[in-house]
């Protein structure tokens, strides 16, 4: 869950996901939409997906025990270098760095590194530096230490020096290079893109909603039929052809609804949600993997992405 996302937001989260599936057998055992909804609004769908996975190959393959070597932590779905390594030194006290962006913006400093932070060599001698310093003391302490350093102390603005306990050895301090490192290159435009959804009703005033492809963005949750806007087609145009390949219905779309803004890690959106009606066609599930009418009050049961929320609040 800390994985580009905030403490302070995880919290309550990680408290409701632990009273839901308090043990790696219970979660293994829970559906993936079980999942999905206890994960709702946090982000980053696929990690909820992989740790689902992953509780399941645990137990499995593993005997129902969550290993605690580097070659096995890899196998396991969604479990990267990083958190690997986060899993054998906080959890095992084995002497591995845990290195993510707070860390590499403290070694950066620490060592007044002036190259770009995200070219290979960089990264390198950050992983060599933090290896070092992990050897020297408690592997679980440090790296919990040197991630809260980062995210207090060390922050990416207005670092607050004075009060830093490595302030005496930062070599960046002493040279007054801490506005200036980490050296980052400059970043292509966000992209944004148009976005859209239709809210179709039945004769019993239920909605139609559909399930996201698994894999994919927001794999597994659930949303209003709709997708991107096609070059040189208009909005109702677009939506027209995306419900036509999403369900195999002909739709008509009339007016403009609503619209609401969101902002993804790549990418931003503006979703325009439009009322819509079947002219010809009953649902079929061709590019979505489930499709279902649903009384609106019913809607809160389902997982659904923040974007669409913020459409359902509007309507």
């Amino acid at each position: 869950m800390l994985q580009q996302t905030q403490v302070d937001t995880v919290i309550p989260y990680y408290h409701r996901f632990l009273s839901l599936f308090p043990t790696v057998k219970a979660l293994a055992e829970a559906s993936l939409q079980d999942v999905l909804k206890a994960w709702e609004n946090l982000g980053y769908y696929s990690r909820a997906r992989h740790l689902h996975a992953a509780a399941k190959k645990i137990v499995a393959s593993l005997g129902g025990a969550i290993p605690c070597n580097q070659e096995q932590l890899l196998s396991l779905p969604g479990i990267g270098s990083y958190t690997a390594a986060a899993i054998m030194s906080i959890a095992f006290e084995q002497n591995v760095p845990a290195v993510d962006g707070n860390v590499r913006r403290v070694i950066c400093r620490l060592f007044s590194i002036q190259d770009p932070i995200d070219q290979p060599g960089t990264q390198k001698k950050i992983q060599e530096y933090a290896a070092e310093l992990v050897r020297m003391t408690d592997p679980s302490r440090f790296n919990q230490g040197i991630m809260d350093l980062g995210a207090t102390i060390c922050t990416p603005r207005k670092p607050v020096c004075p009060i830093c306990p490595l302030h005496r050895d930062c070599l960046a301090s002493r040279e007054g290079l801490q506005d200036n490192l980490p050296i980052t290159r400059r970043r292509k435009p966000i992209p944004h893109k148009q976005m859209t959804a239709g809210i179709i009703t039945d004769d019993q005033g239920r909605l139609l909603i559909v399930r996201r492809p698994i894999p994919g963005l927001l794999g597994g949750l659930w949303k209003f039929p709709g997708g991107e806007k096609l070059a040189g087609k208009t909005l109702e145009m677009s939506l027209q052809k995306s419900i036509n390949s999403e369900l195999g219905l002909k739709v008509r779309v009339s007016e403009e609804l609503t619209s609401v803004n969101h902002a993804y890690t790549h990418f931003r959106i503006t979703l325009h949600a439009f009322r819509s009606a079947i002219k010809v066609g009953k649902p079929v599930a061709l590019k979505c993997d489930d499709w279902r009418w649903v009384e609106p009050e019913s809607l809160s049961n389902f997982p659904f992405s923040n974007a669409d929320r913020k459409v359902m609040a509007l309507l």
